[in-house]
């Protein structure tokens, strides 16, 4: 019997629906399942073998990459052996109140306390025990982060981040069951989880048995009538992030009665590169460079964030606008491997003085001039940026629209990662974070504090992990 799909506002190609099997026999038994080989499927896996738990992950791609590898690979942390060897102040109470405060304190006060508390542990087990070696940003500061804390690889890429985690799992010996798109969760008459089906390239079914679930599969950023339903102001944007964001954990989760949480954040990004689809580095923005829309003129703070600068791009003629800045912040972009590879496609334009930039950009010189030398070094401009100096030939520009990279709201759940239903209870054995989950970004685009969703894929998994082993040690086998 079918309990129930996604309602109407499923994404059209959506085959995800929930079950009422209680005679589930499946070929294949663990004790964990995890829907999602990203970040946070990883991070649960490893920490599940290092606790002496079976689970196996299923993935819908051949490779898996989703959001983690289009991601900077950035990881916030604070009190990690890293970070204290560099001297640096911090403390996940710090963190916390700059989640907060990039939220306006709307976020989800219980779950910023578990993650912030949480993330040290994890990326120092993943130093300890399985050898991702991670080092500090400390160049600049990213908008809403007061200390260093941006944690990652030395390739500095989400690719990167992804690759290492998977060799981790790899030599763990957790089975990854790739190519096997999980669509229909298995329930028996109390909704407790008993395991899934997923569908492979040929057409087959691959049935999965287990005593829990883990969802750390996707947001619904790739669903159009999702998106349409919840933040319609990005339906006509651009989404630069995977298409196996197709709301897969929603639509089970409402199936089940499940509470949803902060349908209304996400993460835009303003600096999406056109036409060659791959993200700029805000650090371009944070270091002094300015956004220019075709009228040669700015129109926001870009201090803020690049998560609400993608409204700002969005709205301008076209949704269009420029990234622009000079040879010291061109020589900092250099450290990014994502900046030097769109640099070599072609999505960086020159421009030896004010009005050969206003030639790439399609606007007046006059104009254009007037916008560059509107404002003092260190004080307020007219949107409110202290801009350290004025930007002086030769320019680089970039074009760019704004994009929805993946969304913040999800399932409902507690701190230690559990589905909750409409009244707030767990649901039996059903845990969820990452993008599958509520984040910690409130319910607005410029609630997103930078590393906001690694953070809840990275902490969530590793919280995840301990919870579901905890849970197996007490609950009795079927």
């Amino acid at each position: 019997m079918t309990v129930g799909a996604a309602g109407a506002a499923a994404a059209p190609d959506s085959t995800a629906r929930v079950v009422v099997e209680p005679g589930f026999a499946a070929p294949v038994q663990t004790d964990v399942l995890i829907v999602g080989a990203g970040a946070c499927g990883l991070t649960a896996a490893l920490l599940l073998a290092d606790l002496g738990v079976d689970a196996v992950v299923l993935e819908r791609d051949a490779q898996p990459s989703g959001s983690t590898s289009l991601s900077s690979g950035f990881i916030p942390a604070a009190g990690t052996r890293v970070q204290q060897a560099l001297g640096i102040d911090d403390s996940p109470e710090r963190f916390a109140e700059d989640i907060q405060g990039k939220a306006h304190g709307t976020a989800a006060r219980a779950l910023v306390a578990a993650y912030t508390q949480a993330i040290a542990p994890a990326l120092d087990h993943l130093e300890t025990r399985h050898g991702l070696q991670w080092e500090v940003l400390t160049g600049f500061l990213y908008p809403g982060h007061s200390r260093h804390r941006m944690h990652t690889l030395a390739a500095r890429t989400g690719v990167a981040l992804e690759q290492a985690l998977e060799a981790a799992v790899a030599a763990a010996g957790v089975p990854v069951l790739t190519e096997a798109q999980a669509t229909e969760l298995v329930v028996d008459g109390e909704q407790r989880v008993l395991g899934v089906r997923a569908r492979r390239p040929d057409g087959s079914i691959e049935a999965v048995g287990c005593r829990a679930l883990l969802l750390a599969c996707n947001g619904y950023g790739g669903a159009p009538a999702l998106v349409q339903r919840f933040i319609p102001e990005m339906a006509e944007a651009t989404f630069g992030g995977h298409t196996g964001n197709d709301g897969t954990a929603l639509h089970w989760g409402e199936a089940l009665g499940a509470r949803l949480a902060d349908m209304r954040a996400y993460q835009g990004h303003g600096s999406w590169a056109v036409p060659h689809g791959v993200l700029m580095t805000w650090a371009l923005m944070v270091e002094g460079g300015v956004q220019i829309n075709r009228e040669g003129r700015r129109f926001h703070d870009e201090s803020q964030g690049y998560s609400e600068a993608a409204l700002h791009v969005v709205a301008q003629p076209g949704g269009i606008a420029w990234a622009v800045f000079d040879t010291p912040v061109h020589a900092l972009a250099q450290g990014f491997p994502d900046f030097v590879e769109a640099e070599a496609a072609g999505a960086v334009r020159r421009a030896d003085s004010v009005a050969a930039l206003a030639q790439v950009i399609g606007c007046d010189a006059d104009v254009l001039a007037a916008t560059l030398g509107a404002w003092t070094p260190g004080e307020p401009d007219a949107f409110g940026r202290r801009l350290p100096r004025r930007l002086e030939a030769p320019f680089s520009a970039v074009k760019v629209t704004g994009a929805l990279f993946h969304t913040q709201g999800g399932l409902d759940i507690d701190a230690r990662t559990r589905v909750l239903d409409a009244g707030g209870a767990p649901l039996p054995n059903l845990w969820a974070a990452g993008g599958a989950a509520r984040g910690v970004s409130g319910n607005h685009v410029s609630g997103y504090l930078s590393g906001n969703g690694l953070l809840s894929a990275v902490a969530g998994g590793y919280i995840a992990a301990h919870d579901m082993a905890a849970f197996l040690r007490t609950s009795t086998p079927a």
